[in-house]
């Protein structure tokens, strides 16, 4: 308490202390939060996969957190403008990252410079899940699994080549991981995104591709492409009678693209705990559920934000290798 009587260096030693106190405010419990709209950035354009994931997340939130969530896209740079943002953002729980592989795994080694890092840029929410890949060959591919191809290739080398949607692109780096681990030479072609590369596919130009399970599964039904392993370490859902790549002969083999939701490092613990609980109570919606499995997501084992964030660093020591032995390298 300062009084008329309190000297001036006293009084203003005491302000000074308030205005530090309230400064420091965000860093410490909100518990009205939230009070206002929420975003959540998307480092897609509107449409694809991941657009899609996050607005049928968004929609479901607001009885958990009882305010809207708008996703906003911010596209651009393999996802970095997006999560360059969301890191500079407030951390105050406002502005969220539906992030992906790419921006928190592995363009911090595929691009010259980028200014955050995956780690220590963000504070880790929730882990959502994964989108497997598949690895699919034209018919006129003479391999039924993937150790005939395996076979075929290092019988026949320099023959077989792979599409990808671009250089650096994570069904580029799969093809990558893939002759590093079987022992194989398939050549990369790479297109200007995931249709071209599939049309040259189905024309035979190219011979094989590794791409999403979604994409690719009316081409498998069709017989227009031909099936061989599913990328990650356990079998999909959406296949389930199709054995992993690792399971036939090229251990260590697991590629797919993972969601999570990331918040700016500094956001306070009871925010992250309260954005926590609302996404993992959105993730046992039945109806969410759903059309997330349309969608082609396969679902995390464990929504504690702890999970994701020793899954990312781990992944972000993976892709580190495999880019390193790609070459690729980008500005």
């Amino acid at each position: 308490m300062t009084t008329s009587n309190t000297p001036l260096w006293r009084r203003f030693a005491a302000f000074a202390g308030c205005a530090l106190c309230l400064a420091a405010a965000p860093a410490f419990a909100q518990k009205d939060f939230p009070s206002k709209p929420l975003m959540l950035v998307v480092t897609y354009p509107p449409g694809g996969p991941t657009d899609a994931m996050a607005r049928t997340l968004a929609a479901a939130l607001k009885s958990s957190l009882g305010q809207p969530v708008v996703v906003e896209n911010r596209a651009g740079a393999g996802g970095n403008i997006g999560a360059e943002a969301v890191a500079r953002a407030e951390p105050d729980g406002y502005t969220l990252m539906f992030g992906t592989s790419a921006p928190l795994a592995i363009n911090v080694s595929l691009y010259r410079k980028i200014n955050y890092d995956p780690v220590k840029s963000f504070a880790p929410v929730i882990q959502i899940g994964h989108l497997p890949n598949v690895l699919v060959v034209n018919p006129g591919v003479p391999a039924r699994n993937v150790q005939e191809l395996v076979a075929y290739g290092k019988a026949h080398p320099g023959k077989l080549s792979y599409a990808s949607s671009g250089n650096g692109a994570s069904s580029h780096l799969a093809g990558v991981m893939f002759n590093n681990l079987a022992g194989t030479d398939f050549q990369h072609i790479p297109y200007k995104g995931t249709g071209p590369a599939l049309n040259d596919l189905l024309g035979g130009q190219v011979s094989m591709a590794f791409t999403d399970v979604l994409t690719a599964l009316p081409f498998i039904k069709s017989g227009k492409l031909r099936a061989l392993g599913v990328t990650t370490r356990t079998r999909s859902q959406a296949l389930p009678d199709l054995p992993t790549v690792a399971e036939q002969g090229v251990p260590g083999f697991d590629v797919s693209v993972f969601f999570g939701v990331v918040a700016p490092a500094g956001t306070p613990a009871d925010v992250i705990a309260k954005l926590n609980h609302a996404f993992a109570d959105a993730l046992q919606q039945p109806s969410v559920r759903k059309t997330l499995q349309a969608q082609g997501l396969e679902f995390a084992g464990s929504t504690a934000p702890q999970q994701l964030e020793g899954f990312i660093k781990s992944e972000v020591v993976k892709w580190r290798d495999v880019v390193k032995k790609s070459g690729a390298q980008l500005d």
